[in-house]
């Protein structure tokens, strides 16, 4: 195991800058996923951990140790691969033990580690396969055995469920997490999926644009995001977010016809200034009175259904039980737990942290309801 020490690190591609100034600290033993969309520099920052990047300015520190001009072999680091990299040729078990033959240890000392490996992993019954008669899932176990078996501080995955389908990706991931619970290693994970960061994480960062958003346990960044991005990254179907003014004078925040009263030294705090709002499709609650909107679409889920509408021209989505009866183009009334609001600085985009009353957003006007039942 190993603790991780990232201060500064910065890296750019001729004049154009990839990584803006990361600072990141991973306990050893922890489960760290890295999560962004496509481009925002965190495959970049997993390289740069296992020296196949160089680092434009900044250091990276593995137990202490300073391993930018270390050679990747150097840094007991062992990185698994979207595309598994196996060797067509040769069977599971040369795969697996490959890096033991190049190191030079001796051929019964090597098989003995390759059955430990592949018994860890289920690939017991497959070594003399070859890739092509496995199954995706079988071949990314191989590639993860690959990595275990040299014994690494540090495991590196990059993306290594994109290429499987949904169904294998759901017990692959199980699988990976079982590993790590076993193994007890230092894991960086990097993924765009944000179902497989909230299921695998000890720690979550979230990337964008070569900065990092917001660091901390899943359920912490589901429930307080920093940031608008954040907030619309996180979470499926994604945060409802819309822009209010707070209206100091008559204590609310105002969109469209709608008012929210909120206490007068909050509304003094905020100032006159227009925010972004947010709150969960499933913190949504459809009742007698409340926000009035017309249902475009709806999404059955089976145990449940996600109602698709605008709300003051946004999207706007709100997640119900498989009993509340509502048809497309018809209207519904939601109210909106003002304590399950979430309020973000227009400009900055940054989270305003304030207490917020246990109440819930009202129209200034009464609207035609639907009940569930």
């Amino acid at each position: 195991m190993a603790d991780i020490a990232i201060r500064a690190v910065r890296k750019s591609y001729g004049k154009n800058p990839t990584l803006h100034g990361i600072d990141l600290a991973f306990a050893s033993g922890e489960f760290v996923v890295i999560l962004g969309p496509s481009g925002c520099g965190k495959s970049t920052l997993l390289r740069m951990i296992a020296g196949l990047e160089e680092i434009t300015s900044g250091e990276i520190a593995i137990n202490g140790k300073v391993v930018n001009r270390l050679e990747p072999r150097e840094r007991g680091c062992a990185m698994v691969f979207q595309n598994y990299a196996l060797y067509p040729h040769m069977t599971v078990a040369g795969n697996i033990g490959y890096a033991l033959k190049v190191a030079g240890v001796a051929k019964a000392e090597r098989l003995r580690r390759v059955e430990e490996t592949a018994k860890i992993v289920g690939l017991s019954d497959y070594l003399d396969r070859k890739p092509a008669a496995l199954s995706g899932g079988q071949r990314q176990r191989v590639a993860m055995a690959r990595a275990i078996i040299r014994e690494p501080n540090v495991f590196l995955f990059d993306e290594p469920l994109s290429n499987l389908d949904a169904k294998l990706r759901v017990t692959m991931r199980a699988e990976i997490r079982k590993l790590h619970q076993r193994l007890q290693a230092t894991s960086i994970f990097v993924t765009h999926d944000q179902v497989e960061a909230m299921t695998l994480a000890d720690k979550l960062v979230v990337m964008n644009r070569g900065v990092v958003e917001q660091v901390g346990q899943p359920l912490d960044i589901y429930h307080r995001p920093a940031s608008i991005f954040v907030a619309s990254f996180i979470g499926s179907p994604a945060m409802n977010l819309f822009d209010a003014v707070v209206d100091v004078d008559n204590a609310c925040l105002t969109f469209g016809g709608t008012k929210m009263p909120i206490e007068r030294g909050l509304a003094t705090r905020l100032g006159a200034r227009q925010i972004t709002v947010g709150i969960r499709p499933e913190q949504c609650v459809v009742a007698p009175e409340g926000v009035s909107i017309k249902v475009d679409f709806i999404e059955e889920l089976g145990s449940g259904r996600i109602i698709h509408s605008e709300l003051n021209g946004y999207p706007f989505a709100a997640t119900v039980d498989e009993h509340t009866r509502v048809r497309p183009g018809e209207r519904i009334t939601l109210e909106l737990p003002l304590a399950h609001l979430h309020l973000f600085d227009k400009e900055t985009g940054r989270r305003i942290e304030v207490d917020l009353e246990p109440r819930a957003i009202r129209n200034s006007a009464s609207q035609p309801t639907l009940q569930a039942v």
